[in-house]
């Protein structure tokens, strides 16, 4: 019974065999970089929209661009997120 139990431990999938997993990790992390820059960039133009409408009166605007910050913050919330689940997926697979 002991070497059954011991064959079943040697016999798995070769991780290690695949190739990329670099290349993998830098195009995700290159992407997700990006989303980062596009994420602020809303921010700071959604944020001086914001400023700009609600100290002039338009209501509706400002409303649409405070909208527009919590969108912009929610997806460099999710970004980060997603990075940081990218990269212990990538962790994890050769340990299975």
């Amino acid at each position: 019974m002991d070497a059954r139990v011991r064959s079943r431990a040697a016999v798995g999938p070769d991780f290690g065999a695949l190739g990329g997993s670099g290349d993998l990790r830098a195009i995700v992390g290159a992407l997700l970089t990006y989303g980062l820059i596009v994420a602020v960039l809303m921010l700071v133009i959604s944020a001086t929209t914001w400023a700009t409408t609600s100290s002039s009166g338009n209501w509706h605007a400002a409303q649409k661009a405070k909208a527009g910050c919590f969108v912009a913050i929610g997806g460099a919330a999710l970004t980060g997120a997603a990075l940081t689940w990218a990269n212990w997926l990538l962790d994890i697979g050769p340990h299975l």
